[in-house]
């Protein structure tokens, strides 16, 4: 079973492939294990305003979207250093924009993707432009796509205009991280790491992610597992069934402070390490990261 947000992502994907392709989009969409009972055709192709799954709906206010359960939305959760005061200006944000979307089968990359009117990315890029504790944005992207966050920027309130830089994608997310934190402002007292394919954020799961990597030195956003999960031997057999109230699905951001960071790409460069997250870097330094529990 999917988190309440990736099924409405999934959802909102797959009736924006369908308005280019039909049926046949639309089944494109849905690879992966997502059903649904609904026509896409009848449902307004080009946008999807609201739909319903099980009494949930679906509301978009203004550029952030949330889950609504009724009368209640889906909220934040508290971070666990909820006193800690983040000084304005202080979080570099590195958005990450450069994969390919192989596994997506789409024919641009799904960051790019028009959900509710405007590319996938731009939605976080848009939130963490709000945000007062963000002082720069990093945009990690190929230069044929930069022109979106130019755009994005571009209609942005004044207020929200803050100074942007960009750098390439490598040929890994850890060296399209490393770009992005090299061209991140000296100074900043933290790194927030982002994948511009994740819509959904909000801003107070983010600024709870930011207050634990704060005070910890390292958090992730994150999500109990709700399957079984198996470890399996070579041959294909079951080795043993893992604890789930141990388990935790990684989301972005990643917040980290700028030095612990900087030890941590040492660490793995010297070792020729390949982690496949951000935090896993602090990890192989043997230190502690934090989950904040986000949804």
């Amino acid at each position: 079973m999917m988190g309440s947000r990736a099924w409405v992502l999934q959802t909102a994907v797959a009736l924006t492939i369908a308005s280019n392709g039909g049926k046949a989009g639309f089944k494109q969409g849905i690879q992966g294990g997502l059903t649904t009972s609904f026509n896409p055709l009848s449902l307004g192709l080009r946008r999807f305003s609201s739909f319903q799954r099980v009494g949930s709906q679906l509301s978009a206010l203004g550029d952030r979207l949330q889950l609504k359960f009724g009368s209640s939305f889906v909220s934040c959760r508290a971070g666990v250093h909820d006193d800690v005061q983040i000084p304005e200006g202080s979080v570099s944000a590195i958005i990450l924009a450069g994969g390919v979307g192989k596994r997506m089968g789409a024919p641009i990359p799904k960051q790019y993707i028009e959900l509710e009117g405007q590319p996938i990315a731009t939605h976080s890029f848009n939130m963490f432009a709000r945000m007062p504790e963000v002082g720069e944005l990093v945009v990690v992207c190929l230069e044929e796509w930069q022109h979106v966050f130019e755009e994005a920027y571009n209609i942005l309130p004044e207020m929200y205009q803050k100074p942007i830089k960009w750098a390439r994608p490598g040929a890994e997310r850890q060296d399209s991280v490393y770009n992005g934190f090299e061209a991140a402002q000296e100074g900043a007292q933290l790194v927030a790491i982002h994948d511009s394919a994740r819509p959904l954020i909000i801003e107070d799961d983010a600024r709870n992610c930011m207050k634990d990597g704060l005070a910890d030195g390292a958090a992730v956003l994150g999500v109990p597992v709700k399957p079984t999960i198996k470890e399996v031997n070579d041959d294909g057999t079951v080795k043993q069934t893992l604890q789930r109230s141990r388990l935790w699905e990684v989301q972005t951001p990643q917040c980290i402070q700028p030095d612990l960071l900087r030890e941590g790409f040492k660490a793995v460069r010297a070792n020729n390490l390949e982690v496949t997250d951000d935090v896993s870097i602090i990890e192989a330094l043997g230190k502690p990261v934090r989950i904040t529990k986000g949804d």
